[in-house]
């Protein structure tokens, strides 16, 4: 049996790696939404970034061993509201994404929002030109979106913002 204190176990289950985009933490993307620890029992509250993502089955399995790892039993919930927003993401998840060549979404402003025509600007993660075009709307998984940079000519993934 493994001796392990709360922030222990805390930090592990912060720690799980999304398996979409395994550079970054369920935490730091933003849909671990609660960890408690009593007792034995450690209370997970999770949300999906969008209803059905084929991944929550597999974080939902990950957290699970995670707990059992530690020697406690894990009680995960999935809550569907609020929903999800890439407002949650933490900075150095976006960080993450853009090393690792993934445009993160942009963050929004409390401002109200200009409806217009204009082409949404997203930067190369690669070499930081805003000179980029969308080639697809969907990426390796639905939360992304492929794009080319027409400075750098390489092709590179968004993630959307939502």
């Amino acid at each position: 049996m493994v001796t392990a204190t709360a922030t222990d176990v805390v930090e592990a289950v912060r720690a799980v790696p999304d398996p979409e985009v395994p550079v970054i933490s369920i935490d730091d993307l933003g849909i671990l939404r609660d960890v408690a620890v009593e007792g034995g029992v450690v209370r997970v509250t999770i949300t999906p970034t969008y209803s059905g993502c084929p991944a929550m089955e597999a974080i939902r399995a990950r957290i699970e061993r995670v707990v059992t790892d530690h020697g406690l039993c894990a009680e995960v919930t999935t809550r569907l509201s609020p929903a999800w927003t890439t407002d949650w993401m933490s900075e150095r998840g976006r960080d993450a994404l853009r090393r690792f060549g993934v445009a993160p979404p942009h963050v929004r402003s409390d401002e109200p929002v200009a409806v217009g025509l204009s082409v949404r600007r997203v930067d190369c993660p690669l070499c930081g030109s805003h000179d980029t075009e969308e080639i697809s709307r969907f990426g390796s998984t639905s939360c992304k979106a492929l794009r080319r940079c027409l400075s750098c000519r390489e092709p590179f993934e968004e993630f959307k913002a939502l």
